[in-house]
C-alpha cells in the first residue's frame, strides 16, 4: 500500500494475529457431547415421571426452574414454579390420579445448554358415581435449559391427551 506506515511483514502478521484472535474462541470451545446430554435429559425425564408415580409433588415440583411455564390440558397457563407445583398438588390431590410417561425423544443444542424431550403420557382417574375409571393417553414437549447452578430444569412443559 503506498504511503503506508505499515510493511508488508508487518501487515501479514497483523493479519494472522487478527485471524487467531477471532478463530481462537471457536477452536478452543470444548466439543459438546450432544448425544450424553440427550441420555441425561432422558433419564431425567424418567425420574419425573417416577416422582409423579409415588405422588410426590415437592419432587415432581423440583424438576421445573423457578421461572418454568407449565401448559396443562383445558387450563390457564402456569406461570413460574409455585404455579406449576400447585398444577400437581391439584392433580394429585384426587387420590384416585394416577399418571406416568415415557420419553420418546431427546435432543440437546449443539452448544449444550438448552434441548428437549417428547414422549407419551398415561393419566387415569376414578369416574363419576357408577362409571368406570378415566383413562387417557396423551404427549408431551418439555424445553429443558441449564441453570446457574450447572442442573437441568424444565422451563416449559406441555401436555394433552389424544382425541378418541
Amino acid at each position: 500500500m503506498p504511503g503506508s506506515p505499515w510493511s508488508p511483514g508487518l501487515r501479514t502478521a497483523l493479519h494472522a494475529a487478527c485471524a487467531v484472535f477471532l478463530l481462537a474462541p471457536a477452536a478452543c470451545a470444548p466439543k459438546v457431547d450432544t448425544a450424553a446430554l440427550a441420555a441425561r435429559l432422558a433419564q431425567l425425564d424418567d425420574a419425573w415421571s417416577q416422582a409423579a408415580v409415588v405422588r410426590n409433588v415437592d419432587s415432581v415440583a423440583s424438576f421445573y426452574a423457578q421461572d418454568a411455564i407449565a401448559y396443562p390440558p383445558n387450563d390457564v397457563a402456569a406461570v413460574g414454579f409455585a404455579n406449576a407445583k400447585k398444577v400437581w398438588a391439584g392433580a394429585f390431590a384426587d387420590t384416585s390420579y394416577r399418571v406416568s410417561w415415557k420419553t420418546s425423544q431427546s435432543v440437546v443444542s449443539k452448544g449444550g445448554d438448552i434441548g428437549y424431550t417428547t414422549g407419551t403420557y398415561d393419566e387415569s382417574y376414578a369416574g363419576p358415581k357408577g362409571k368406570p375409571r378415566v383413562v387417557n393417553k396423551g404427549k408431551y414437549v418439555c424445553i429443558w435449559a441449564v441453570q446457574p447452578d450447572g442442573s437441568w430444569k424444565a422451563i416449559r412443559d406441555i401436555w394433552n391427551p389424544d382425541t378418541k
